[in-house]
């Protein structure tokens, strides 16, 4: 970086402002260093560190497991230890990942071999088929359950074959990984026993879902993703398996949600009845709930050589190009009206899509969302969970997740862009720097405060690792060729070979897809050769325009104005009078030097506008409203107070004078994500409810039709708590929320196991729910007391309206404190006196409280009032 001498500044008229100038020199600076640091060419050298460091990293994770919590399924790396399901507190769907199969020794397993730890995945190969039993007597979710337990045997045997077809390795492996994964497989299938075909979202391992003891089978709907996320590794296991019967059932899920699309618009919705194949959520997006049926209709093709696979993903693709993809943000739409966005929030998950555009060949949108999302982190350091169209954290999580790494590496292979190595070493560098901890690396509670979670969930290990190391790789350093094989949504390899396997089922038929104008994709193939231009400036001209997106690292520079033509057909002045009256400037459009063919134009009533400080430097937080449950009955009686959130839908609590009172009951099942048991219970009272498993539009629905007269979602995430994390608006489902009434408000984890102990203790409690700046007592604690009283001393024998001349003892009362003062009466009169006590009341270190020998300081007892 070029050095400013000092000199150079000292001139005659530069003195004015010199400070400004040379902050700005100085940041325009860094910000150009900055910029051509990330788009430099990274040395073999450079690359080999990171890769290394990318090793330890993984080996301090890995290691933390297998010393601190193997067999059990995850890795607590705050507590070091493991999470066995039964014996930690519940999370609700968050648990139903847990199986009792050591999960993340499973979903690691191919990691270790791409990883080249040979050693270690030959040990880690043997533990699984010595210790993991499939067996148990736990219901588990199918989706979670078929792409990392399902997908890591099969991926694992996959690589332990090809180890041994090579003659160096594992001789000893006789397909056990196979032979577990077709028993699972097995234990699977009870699920898809539904008369539409898609599959319940849980099962019990042991008895399935139509047995008594099952503890399953009374759900009615599943996510898109869920029933569209199974073909990849179904089909695989038939094809290595010989058993037919596992692709049936995968085909027949995707026939029905390709069946249930909404025809003019060729959308899919979120959630679906699972028995009657209609739309429970009609929003749709590429992100939470749908994400992963749209990347498996494209490698359903990729891995089975279907054309209908590719069909139905064109005709899918060209529909979210047209509704949702607003480069660079992909929104949410609704199915049936896809003009109209549901949400003003983005959700992580949606990261994947870039990566999935590369492989359809769309890299211009790849890049603007992928830029779009790099910017974010920058800003928050990770991707929160949700954050909102103006980049402000809407859920403040980071769950380690890799979709942004799994973006970076494809968008890097198809480029070969340096851009892309450095976000993926500043993905390094935050992980090290803000997860990590002594036994592991903990998820993020929040970005805004970098707190920490007791969890880290198997797909850290199964896909960053994978995607970090292959990012840094050469195709010499690798232990297989990557063009053999395809990813698994978990980043599983399977081979591509099984396109030329012989089929085992009746290919699907899918229609004809109606002709859409421009449509661009259809049999489109990610083709290094003719799509990806070798031009190290084509994705960075792509990605400028988006380089300050989220403001952060903007040069001090005079904001652009920006222009829109305004047609105005009224022609008299009044429109143009109104708009200058709200600040709005209009100047004729053939006053503008247009150039080209459109300056040649005449456009009559037509006015460009320009909009002036239109961006702002500083974002503003969603103002949140802290809202209070209050225990009101014995022996409480309003001195506990939990801070709660509000919700943006139901009752309006700040509305409400004396908030809404009512005893509190556990709703069953915890959730609130189905037909509420306990209704005769719940009936009038304020019902409990465990966040998870469905949106909090959905339990406030169940329990409204319960007959509840409020609700209190409970957190799920351990720990949490209000004075850790900021406080949040629970919102809706998309759809409209005008039906329900109830309140509802929202409690940390916390602050709902107080509430919890405390109903398990007394059984009978009654709250208050109301904004917390209305709760009871509130009013009476916070008025500053004072008081002052004047003695006057008469003397013995005289009459009562004669005071003795010359002494006053003046008294004088303040909130925790009490003053006594003897004063000459001659001394404190008139304007003197009421000085006097001005400075009293100013606080303590007025004159009052120091000059004088007798003040006493009288603090109340916690909670009376002094």
């Amino acid at each position: 970086m070029r050095r400013l001498g000092a000199k150079s500044l000292r001139k005659p008229g530069l003195c004015f402002g010199t400070d400004m100038l040379l902050k700005s020199l100085l940041i325009a600076c860094l910000l150009s260093w900055v910029n051509c640091l990330e788009n430099q060419s990274m040395t073999p050298e450079e690359k080999t560190n990171i890769r290394n460091q990318i090793l330890e990293m993984f080996d301090h994770a890995y290691g933390s497991y297998m010393k601190y919590a193997y067999p059990a399924d995850e890795l607590m790396p705050l507590s070091c230890k493991g999470r066995v399901r039964g014996e930690e507190p519940n999370r609700g769907d968050i648990d139903d990942s847990l199986g009792k199969f050591s999960l993340t020794l499973i979903d690691t397993l191919d990691t270790l071999a791409v990883l080249n730890k040979l050693d270690e995945f030959d040990d880690a190969v043997k533990k699984a088929v010595r210790d993991v039993r499939l067996d148990n007597d736990v219901v588990v979710s199918v989706f979670e359950t078929n792409i990392r337990v399902l997908g890591g045997l099969l991926g694992g045997h996959v690589m332990a074959d090809l180890l041994r077809q090579r003659g160096e390795r594992m001789q000893w492996y006789r397909d056990e990984l196979l032979h577990m994964a077709v028993e699972l497989g097995h234990r699977l299938i009870p699920a898809f026993n539904t008369s539409s075909g898609l599959p319940y979202p849980k099962v019990n391992l042991r008895y399935g879902i139509l047995n008594p003891l099952s503890r399953t089978g009374t759900e009615s709907d599943t996510c898109t993703a869920c029933a569209g996320t199974i073909i990849l590794e179904f089909a695989a296991l038939s094809r290595l398996s010989g058993e037919s019967v596992f692709e049936e059932h995968a085909r027949k899920a995707l026939d029905v949600l390709w069946e249930r699309r909404q025809r003019g618009s060729d959308l899919v919705g979120t959630v679906i009845n699972i028995h009657n194949g209609e739309w429970v959520r009609k929003d749709s997006g590429v992100g939470a709930g749908i994400d992963s049926y749209y990347e498996y209709l494209m490698k359903a093709y990729i891995l089975l050589g279907d054309d209908t696979f590719l069909q139905r993903f064109n005709t899918h693709y060209s529909a979210i190009m047209k509704y949702i993809s607003q480069p660079p943000l992909l929104l949410n739409v609704h199915m049936h009206n896809p003009t109209v966005s549901v949400r003003s929030w983005m959700d992580s998950l949606l990261a994947f899509f870039p990566g999935l555009q590369v492989l359809t060949g769309d890299l211009k949108p790849a890049i603007e969302t992928h830029e779009m999302l790099y910017q974010v982190t920058k800003q928050h350091k990770f991707l929160p969970e949700a954050f909102t169209t103006e980049f402000r954290v809407h859920w403040g999580q980071h769950l380690l997740r890799p979709e942004f790494a799994e973006s970076t590496y494809y968008l890097y292979k198809a480029t070969g862009d340096p851009y892309y190595l450095r976000v993926g070493q500043s993905i390094v560098e935050k992980l090290n720097a803000f997860a990590r901890v002594p036994c592991g690396f903990a998820a993020v509670q929040d970005v805004r405060t970098g707190t920490h979670e007791d969890r880290m969930d198997s797909f850290f290990l199964a896909e960053m690792f994978k995607y970090l190391y292959l990012l840094f790789s050469e195709k010499s350093q690798l232990l297989i060729n990557l063009d053999d094989y395809i990813f698994t949504t978990e980043a599983h390899l399977l081979p591509v070979s099984l396109s030329t396997t012989q089929d085992t089922v009746q290919t699907n038929v899918t229609e004809a897809p109606v002709a859409h104008d421009e449509d661009l994709f259809t049999h489109s193939c990610p083709s290094t050769e003719t799509l990806f231009p070798n031009n190290p400036s084509f994705a960075k001209t792509i990605r400028d325009g988006y380089k300050y997106l989220t403001g952060v690292g903007r040069a001090f520079t005079p904001l652009p104005i920006r222009e829109i033509e305004l047609p105005l057909h009224d022609s008299g002045m009044e429109p143009v009078e109104f708009l200058k009256s709200m600040g709005i400037s209009l100047t004729p459009l053939n006053d503008f030097t247009l150039g080209d063919s459109i300056g040649s134009k005449q456009h009559k009533g037509v006015f460009r506008v320009k909009l002036v400080a239109e961006v702002s430097q500083t974002i503003e937080e969603e103002l949140v409203v802290p809202h209070a449950v209050q225990l009101i009955s014995p022996p409480f009686l309003g001195r506990t107070v939990l801070t709660a959130g509000p919700a943006k839908f139901g009752m309006d609590l700040t509305k409400q004078e004396h908030g809404v009172k009512g005893t509190i009951v556990k709703a069953s099942p915890y959730t609130a994500c189905g037909p509420i048991e306990n209704a005769a219970e719940v009936k009038g009272r304020i019902a409990l409810a465990l966040r998870g498993d469905c949106m909090f539009a959905a339990k406030a629905r169940w329990l409204q039709q319960a007959g509840a007269g409020g609700v209190i979602c409970i957190d799920h995430r351990e720990g949490s708590s209000s004075e850790e994390t900021p406080l949040f608006q629970m919102v809706g489902d998309g759809d409209s929320t005008e039906d329900i009434t109830l309140p509802l408000v929202f409690l940390f984890s916390r602050e709902g196991a107080v509430l919890t102990s405390v109903l398990e203790e007394h059984h009978n409690v009654d709250v208050l729910l109301l904004p917390k700046e209305r709760q009871l007592g509130q009013d009476k604690s916070e008025k500053p007391v004072s008081m002052n009283i004047k003695l006057r001393l008469r003397e013995e024998g005289g009459s009562e309206g004669r005071a003795a001349p010359g002494t006053t003892l003046e008294l004088v009362l303040e909130d925790e404190e009490v003053l006594l003062k003897e004063t000459g009466e001659e001394e404190l009169g008139g304007k003197q006196q009421s000085q006097h006590q001005q400075g009293c009341t100013q606080g303590r270190t007025g004159p009052c409280s120091t000059d004088s020998p007798q003040a006493l300081n009288s603090k109340p007892e916690p909670g009376t009032n002094p």
